[in-house]
Order: C-alpha cells, then structure tokens, then sequence
C-alpha cells in the first residue's frame, strides 16, 4: 500500500489524480491478461482535505442541492457531477476525505465486503474516542444513536469500482464546518441530522493527524495490508 497525503487540495484536481492512479493500475491488469505476464499491481490510499465543494454522485438527484449557483459562489463553493455511486455529499476543510485506490483482486473481489470494511475503519476508529457509532440499515455510512429520534451521520461514502479497481472513498467530519450542510439535503435523505467528531466530543477541534494515524492503522489491519512507501505532497 502506498500512503499519500494530498493536504488541502482542489476536488478536481484531487479527482483527476485518481483518475491517473486508475489508469496505472488498470494498464497493469490489461498488459498482464493480453501479454500474459504476472506483474504485480499497485494499491493506493490517498488522503486530502478539500475546499468547500458539493458533489452529486451518478444516482443523485440535482434538487437535494438547495441553493443556487449564485450562492454557491457567495460562499466560496463549487459544484460537481461525478461518477460514484451515492447522492449529494460536501467536502471541506476540518473533514478527512479518503480515496483508496485498491486493485481488490490483491485483496477479495466483494463490493459489499470492501464497503463494510471501510464503515467497520471509521467504527473502530470513533470508538477509540469513545464514540458508539455504527451501520444504519439502507443508508451508506457511519451513523451515531441509530434507530432514535437523534440519529446522526458523522461519515458519508460513496465508492466507484471498475475491473475491480476502486475509486473514490469517504468523508469523516472531523472539525467540518456544519452550517455548509444547510444548502442540502445530505444523501439525499430527508429528516437525518449531520454531525462532526469535535461536536460529539466538545472540543473546539480534534488534530486531523492523530485521526488519520487512527484510520491508517485499522485500515491496514482490516485489508491485511502493509505500507511499502509512505509519501506527503
């Protein structure tokens, strides 16, 4: 696994990347089954917080975005068609955005496993801060106080695969600036409230490093992966 930290980086820019770490590993697979070769393909997690940004996924539905282009613009935010699965999701700054570029014949060739696997990351990790949160049936995501009146979303996904190869990732609040939820309808589900580690925990803010060492560390133990080049960009 090769770990890369994008910092604070532009969502096109940050997709367009993952765009190029697909085609590498993908022109590996191909080359190996047309030449008949045994290469060893790449496996990459890449972390990035990103400016303000709302994107729609390719089953969303454009009305859960409750603002117009104009405001987008009052508040310093872009807009973004994309091809994961999932509806409306924002990024932004304070919120720790993973994107596992995985070649999953390295590790199973099971959709469903490689998302339980993701959501089971973000549960292990909220639990080392003492948070009890977990799946919610129907709806992707890690949830807190599932089944009350109270039920709230602290991390969203959404994922593409192709030929096995993943794209795209999740998105934990951390110390996220909530009021940007506001101008949608989260998911596209209606009536569910949004929520951020800081908030839960009632800190003014959680050091996005220790997190992420967090996230690494059980991610790692899950895929029974290890890391062979760690780089920062």
């Amino acid at each position: 696994m090769q770990i890369e930290d994008l910092g604070l980086k532009d969502y096109k820019e940050t997709w367009e990347y993952q765009e190029f770490l697909f085609q590498k590993i993908l022109q590996i697979k191909s080359s190996n089954r047309n030449e008949k070769l045994n290469r060893e393909t790449p496996n990459f997690f890449l972390f990035v917080e990103h400016p303000h940004v709302y994107t729609l996924g390719k089953s969303g539905h454009i009305e859960n975005l409750l603002i117009s282009e104009e405001k987008l613009k009052s508040i310093d935010a872009k807009f973004y068609k994309i091809n994961r699965g999932g509806d409306i999701t924002y990024h932004g700054p304070g919120q720790i955005v993973g994107y596992p570029i995985l070649d999953l014949e390295n590790f199973f060739t099971d959709i469903h496993k490689y998302m339980q696997f993701l959501e089971e990351m973000i549960i292990l990790t909220l639990a080392e801060y003492n948070i009890k949160a977990e799946r919610s049936k129907g709806e992707t995501g890690v949830w807190i106080d599932v089944g009350t009146p109270f039920a709230r979303k602290i991390c969203a996904m959404g994922v593409r695969a192709s030929r096995w190869i993943t794209m795209h990732g999740f998105a934990l609040n951390v110390n996220t600036d909530l009021g940007y939820f506001d101008n949608m309808i989260p998911c596209g589900i209606k009536g569910k409230a949004v929520t951020s580690l800081n908030v839960e925990l009632g800190k003014p803010e959680i050091p996005l490093e220790e997190v992420k060492e967090k996230l690494l560390k059980h991610f790692l133990v899950l895929f029974e992966a290890e890391i062979n080049e760690k780089t920062e960009a």
